[in-house]
């Protein structure tokens, strides 16, 4: 029996796969999907690794998967797993290569009315100013202190250095800086790829999208967030450049190495994984904090220059943050009454109402989780409900989740056709690449419409927008 077999739904939103349905799986891997997004999720290998993880020492509970989960390394990409502190595992594939991968919004107090006639301008000027495309530099010559102090301090470092205010760092996940950050893990291979990437976008499904709130689902917690029906926001969607994806790389040879030596077998050596207190454990996690603190500053950067082009042409500096989530990332955290290792991939915290970690304005609804959906679909912005704290480990679903590979549909459609598409519905689009364009087209990624109705439904997450695109610059 294959394992999308073996399978059992729960419920119209759940379906778990038993413990022992694997050699060597501990404890069940759960999966949150309907009947479509569970026929699109088992034709490739996101159940064998979803498995595959519940097989690691030291996990709480169930393996999971949200309703976006599709093949990854290692992990699913949507995976979400904790590890106990103490007798648990650290694994880079459960946090990914391009670590803390994130997204945050901008909202503007500009309606679409406002914006339509200056668009065009709008997305060259910002296409200027924001490098995007594969191992394209930013905009800074960073000293070495200040690089260090970017690996340590992360969006703190961006606003003392003028690319923002303090409240910004009210509304980013952990306050835009990651305590056990250690630069010194960071290899000189790392630093150098990272050194002259502050401040671009990169490449793949990174972005940066001028939208408008389409639908208002809950209206508590919209006016919380600050949104409002016919309000123009805007999304950025960028991570930790080619330092991240090195960090990555250089700990996964160590501890391939470490496990031999530890005595930990795993069914798939793209597991690599060691204890958490290991030498190897906080080596690695020291230089993933680092990366992902690169990750908030990247974001923050790019932030100053889309509030500058907004100031430019529409004489308007008043882009408030309204949160800054991180979707490749692990985290110490207590979830059960125990201290845990979170590891999101593809996947976002949806802390809900009354958690401290909350900003005051939004401890009574929750937290924003940002969704965005492919390239001239909708996104959904939701806040954190109760049952991801009793399921999930207050985690959520990141986005609406490939279900064609790149090389497929790159030989499917012609960029032309792709641009064309979105031209007939009123969306422009700057690209850095016709690659880019057809690797990202809206028919390679699932119905994140119907993705976010499987969480909303499960209560990991509840509706409170739905935002429609403008224009897209993609990387």
């Amino acid at each position: 029996m294959s394992l999308a077999d073996a399978m059992k739904r729960l419920d119209e939103s759940r379906l778990e796969l038993p413990a022992g349905s694997l050699a060597g799986q501990r404890a069940p891997a759960r999966l949150y999907a309907d009947e479509k997004l569970f026929a699109q999720i088992r034709g490739d290998e996101t159940l064998q690794q979803l498995a595959g993880v519940a097989t690691l020492p030291g996990l709480v509970g169930a393996s999971l998967a949200m309703p976006d989960a599709h093949q990854g390394y290692g992990f699913p990409i949507g995976g979400v797993a904790a590890f106990d502190r103490n007798d648990g595992v650290v694994s880079p594939g459960g946090i990914g290569f391009d670590i803390n991968c994130g997204v945050r919004l901008l909202a503007t107090p500009l309606e679409t009315t406002e914006v339509r006639p200056t668009l065009r301008e709008l997305l060259h000027d910002l296409s200027r100013r924001i490098p995007a495309g594969v191992g394209r530099g930013g905009p800074l010559a960073l000293s070495e202190k200040d690089y260090r102090a970017v690996l340590a301090d992360g969006a703190r470092w961006a606003v003392a250095a003028g690319y923002g205010d303090e409240g910004d760092l009210e509304r980013i996940e952990v306050g835009g800086r990651m305590d056990f950050a250690d630069p010194g893990q960071v290899s000189v291979r790392a630093r150098q790829r990272g050194k002259k990437q502050l401040g671009s976008l990169g490449a793949g499904n990174h972005f940066v999208e001028i939208q408008f709130v389409g639908e208002i689902h809950d209206r508590e917690a919209a006016a919380a967030f600050g949104l409002r029906e016919g309000q123009v926001v805007v999304s950025l969607h960028t991570g930790s450049r080619g330092l991240g994806h090195q960090v990555c790389s250089d700990h996964i040879r160590v501890m391939d190495q470490a496990m031999r030596r530890l005595g930990i077998a795993v069914p798939d050596r793209q597991l690599a994984c060691v204890p958490i207190d290991s030498a190897e454990g906080r080596s690695y996690l020291g230089a993933m904090a680092a990366a992902a603190n690169y990750a908030f500053a990247n974001r923050q950067v790019l932030t100053a220059g889309i509030r500058e082009t907004f100031r430019r042409l529409h004489e308007t500096r008043a882009l408030p943050l309204v949160y800054d989530v991180a979707h490749n990332i692990a985290q110490f955290e207590r979830h059960g009454g125990r201290e845990v290792l979170v590891h999101r991939k593809g996947a976002t915290r949806a802390f809900p109402a009354g958690r401290p970690e909350l900003p005051a304005d939004y401890r009574t609804v929750g937290q924003p989780v940002l969704i965005p959906g492919s390239m001239g679909t909708a996104s959904w912005v939701l806040a954190g409900a109760e049952g991801s704290m009793a399921e999930t480990f207050g985690s959520c679903c990141h986005g609406a989740g490939r279900r064609m590979s790149r090389s497929r549909a790159k030989k499917e459609t012609r960029a032309e056709a792709v641009v064309a598409a979105l031209a007939s519905r009123g969306i422009l689009i700057a690209a850095a690449s016709k690659r880019g364009i057809t690797e990202e087209k809206p028919e390679a990624y699932k119905d994140v419409d119907r993705v976010v109705e499987v969480v909303h439904r499960a209560g990991l997450a509840r509706k409170v927008a739905r935002l429609e695109p403008l224009a897209v610059i993609k990387g």
